[in-house]
C-alpha cells in the first residue's frame, strides 16, 4: 500500500481486494486534519448500488483495494483553523464528492459534482495524489467545503442515505419544478421502489404531489400505500395496468438500474412529460423515437448533486422529517447485506452501524 507523506492516522476499515467483491478488514492511513479540514468520527454508513458495481469493478475503474461508502453520518472531533462552519461535536454527513477543482464554472455555481475534475469519496484521486477511501471505516477527514450539517430532529442512522439517495432524487426534482408550489397537485411517477425510489416517493408527498409507482414487484403494492401513502401503484409487466395510465403523469423519476426499455414508460407521460434517469445500468437503455416524437417528451439525466444543494436537501428533510426507511447493518454482516443488496432485498436501505449509538 503506497503511502502519501502526511498520511500518518491509522484507520480501521473494510474494503475489497479483489472482483470477488469479498469484503474484509482493512487497515489503513488518512490524512493528517489540514487547516481546511474535518475530522469525522464516523457513525453510520448506508449501502449503495453504486458500492456493488465498485467492489466487483463492474464498471472496469476499481482500484483495489477499495474502500466504499458514500453515505458517512458521525460526530466532528476535530476542525482545522479555516473552518469556520463547524465545531467538535457537530451531527454532520460527508456524500459522493471528496473534492473538486473549487475554480471552474460547475464548482462556481456550487454544481461540484459536474466539475470535470471532481474525485468521488471512494476510487478516486484526491488533490494530493492519494486514492480515496469511504465511510466503511471508522473515520475520515473531509475538507470543509464537502461537509453538511445533519438537522438535529434526524436521527444520523436514518439520514444517512440521504447523503446519496436522497439528493440524487431530491436535485432533479428541484430541477424540473417538481417542487415548486406551482407544481402542487401534479402527477410524479416513480420507476423503481429501492433505496432511491422510496425518498423519491416522500418527497413527492411531502411537496404535495400525486404519486404512482411503477414497479415490477407487485408484492411491494401493499406496502407502497400503506406505510408510504402512494396514490396508484402499478405493475410494469401488466399490460393493462400500464395502458390505463397513458399520458396520466407530468414527471417520471426513473430509479432502476436494471436494463430495461424506457418506451413503456415514456408512454404513460403526458405530451410535454419529463423523464429523468439517475440509476445507471451497465448496457445502454432502450430508447424508441415514437414515445418521444409523438408526447414531445424529454428524457434527461441527473448525478447526485452539489454541496449548497445537498445541505438545502437537508434541510427540507429536517423540515418535513423526511429519512430514509433502513435496515442496520454490522460490521460483521457487511457481505450478506451486499449479497441482499445484490437481489434487491433490503427495505430499502441497508444502514452500517459503524460506532454509532442510534440514538444520536
Amino acid at each position: 500500500m503506497e503511502v502519501t507523506p502526511n498520511h500518518t492516522q491509522t484507520v480501521a476499515g473494510w474494503a475489497a481486494m479483489d472482483e470477488s467483491g469479498k469484503i474484509v478488514p482493512f487497515t489503513f492511513k488518512r490524512r493528517e486534519n489540514g487547516v481546511d479540514d474535518v475530522t469525522i468520527k464516523v457513525q453510520y454508513c448506508g449501502m449503495c448500488h453504486t458500492d456493488l458495481h465498485f467492489i466487483h469493478n463492474d464498471w472496469g475503474i476499481t482500484m483495489y483495494p477499495v474502500v466504499p461508502g458514500h453515505e458517512i453520518t458521525g460526530v466532528v472531533t476535530k476542525v482545522g483553523t479555516n473552518v469556520t462552519g463547524f465545531k467538535v461535536g457537530d451531527r454532520v454527513g460527508v456524500g459522493c464528492i471528496a473534492a473538486s477543482c473549487l475554480d471552474c464554472d460547475h464548482c462556481r455555481q456550487s454544481e461540484e459534482n459536474y466539475c470535470d475534475k471532481v474525485a468521488l469519496t471512494y476510487n478516486g484521486i484526491f488533490w494530493d495524489g492519494s486514492v480515496t477511501y469511504g465511510g466503511y471505516s471508522n473515520m475520515v477527514v473531509a475538507h470543509k467545503r464537502f461537509v453538511v450539517k445533519i438537522p438535529d430532529s434526524l436521527p444520523l442512522d436514518a439520514a444517512a442515505p440521504l447523503l446519496c439517495a436522497g439528493i440524487t432524487v431530491y436535485s432533479p426534482m428541484k430541477q424540473h419544478g417538481m417542487l415548486d408550489a406551482a407544481a402542487k397537485g401534479r402527477r410524479l411517477g416513480v420507476v423503481g421502489l429501492g433505496g432511491l425510489g422510496h425518498v423519491a416517493v416522500k418527497f413527492g408527498k411531502a411537496f404535495g404531489l400525486d404519486v404512482t409507482v411503477i414497479s415490477s414487484s407487485p408484492a411491494k403494492e401493499r406496502e407502497a400505500r400503506e406505510s408510504l401513502k402512494v396514490d396508484n401503484f402499478v405493475v410494469s409487466t401488466d399490460q393493462k395496468q400500464m395502458q390505463a395510465m397513458t399520458r396520466k403523469l407530468d414527471y417520471i423519476i426513473d430509479t432502476v438500474s436494471a436494463t430495461h426499455s424506457l418506451g413503456p414508460i415514456l408512454e404513460l407521460l403526458k405530451v410535454n412529460g419529463k423523464l429523468v434517469l439517475v440509476a445507471a445500468p451497465e448496457k445502454p437503455v432502450e430508447l424508441p423515437s415514437f414515445p418521444l416524437i409523438f408526447g414531445k417528451r424529454t428524457v434527461s439525466g441527473s448525478m447526485t448533486g452539489g454541496m449548497k444543494e445537498t445541505q438545502e436537501m437537508m434541510d427540507v428533510c429536517g423540515e418535513h422529517n423526511i429519512t430514509c426507511d433502513i435496515e442496520l447493518v454490522s460490521t460483521d454482516r457487511i457481505n450478506d447485506a451486499l449479497d441482499r443488496l445484490a437481489r434487491n432485498d433490503v427495505r430499502y436501505r441497508f444502514v452500517i452501524n459503524v460506532g454509532g449509538d442510534s440514538k444520536l
